[in-house]
């Protein structure tokens, strides 16, 4: 069976589960080390292997994060990403930098096996704060804006957001420019 045989079969049948809870927000998350655990079935049963590399972009802390399926022959990778806030406050540089790294590697490895995590709450979650059938406007210096700036840096998209907020076009394109 081709690479990509082995891969589309894989991404059909794979599923990891939101194992993490977030107690702050009240909702469940999967991490990289989530995914990597759910794959590891596969990796005898297809003959393949599973990386992670990362590489920090120019000092400008930006990580790019490459995840690769590979059956010693042929490989096939996915990218990821993520900027690194180097004025987080509360945070030491490391765990910003390492923050980052698993944000990359989780989005990475979702792209490389198709994990849709346009549901996942890490990205949008407003918690319980918006009404059932009507969008909140995301509004600059709120928890949700914050929450959004933080998304986008960590490689997620603004269509994501739109779909759980209203935003002027102001906000928008100052998401868009992460």
């Amino acid at each position: 069976m081709k690479l990509n045989e082995k891969l589309a079969t894989i991404q059909t049948k794979f599923k990891s589960k939101k194992s993490r809870f977030n107690s702050f927000g009240k909702y469940y998350f999967r991490s990289a080390e989530d995914i990597l655990e759910a794959i590891k079935p596969y990796l005898l049963e297809h003959g393949i292997t599973v990386t992670i590399n990362e590489e920090l972009i120019n000092d400008s802390g930006v990580i790019k994060t490459t995840a690769t399926i590979s059956d010693g022959t042929n490989a096939i990778h996915a990218t990821a990403i993520v900027g690194v806030d180097l004025d987080q406050k509360g945070m030491q540089m490391p765990q910003r930098f390492g923050s980052a790294s698993s944000y990359g590697k989780k989005y990475a490895l979702g792209n490389l096996f198709l994990i849709d995590d346009t549901q996942d709450s890490d990205a949008v979650n407003d918690h319980g704060q918006s009404a059932v059938n009507a969008k909140q406007w995301l509004n600059r210096g709120t928890a949700q804006y914050n929450k959004a700036l933080d998304y986008v840096k960590a490689g997620g998209k603004v269509t994501a957001i739109k779909e759980k907020y209203s935003m002027s076009k102001e906000v928008e394109a100052e998401l868009s420019k992460i």
